[in-house]
């Protein structure tokens, strides 16, 4: 397979949890993704966790990254990570964090499942490569 077919088999939820409305840091994230040739879904605004949970078993994401800037992360998080489990989906999506979070909840996250945190200012590229080099194979 070559790596362009490799990227295009990528497909990420980009999503925002809970009453957070701040989208524009999902948009810049989601239109990376796809300038990256993944296949990228954006879930809109005021999502419960367990509709992000549906969205990402019913798309067979391989990626899950959660936009939060609300502070509720250690609440949101967990609740998506055990939705996940709970339909067999967790072991096989990458499961990444974008916001601004305290450095000791990223800790906590990561200890949930979060293979990544990434706050404001990191490198896209980096993000890209993260996904490309964690992206759970299907």
């Amino acid at each position: 397979m070559s790596a362009e077919q490799e990227q295009q088999s990528i497909r990420c939820l980009v999503a925002k949890v809970g009453l957070d409305g701040h989208d524009r840091g999902a948009h810049v994230i989601a239109r990376a993704f796809r300038d990256a040739g993944f296949e990228v879904i954006y879930s809109g605004l005021h999502n419960a966790p367990d509709e992000i949970v549906q969205a990402a078993v019913q798309e067979d994401v391989n990626v899950l990254g959660i936009s939060i800037l609300s502070g509720a992360h250690n609440t949101l998080v967990p609740k998506v990570i055990d939705g996940l489990k709970e339909y067999d989906a967790f072991e096989d999506t990458l499961v990444l964090v974008g916001g601004v979070v305290p450095d000791d909840d990223k800790a906590d996250l990561k200890e949930m499942g979060v293979a990544e945190v990434f706050g404001p200012g990191t490198p896209m590229e980096e993000t890209i490569e993260f996904v490309r080099e964690n992206a759970p194979q299907r």
